[in-house]
């Protein structure tokens, strides 16, 4: 079973892959460091959520390219 992540974490992570994808990649540190520039959330928790669903979702789409 894989992680739930309440709809906020996703919200704001499909927002940013629609307006900024080219900004992100497959690397949860550089994606982290862009959340942390491109939003202005508070929390190092959430902040990490988010760039992680991010990266879930960037390396989803990089496998589907692959196949």
């Amino acid at each position: 079973m894989g992680n739930i992540r309440p709809t906020y974490i996703k919200s704001i992570s499909a927002q940013l892959i629609r307006e900024l994808s080219s900004e992100f990649g497959l690397d949860f540190e550089e994606n982290k460091k862009k959340v942390e520039i491109f939003t202005n959330i508070k929390s190092k928790t959430i902040r990490n959520r988010v760039a992680g669903y991010i990266t879930h979702k960037m390396r989803g789409r990089d496998r589907a390219k692959n196949v």
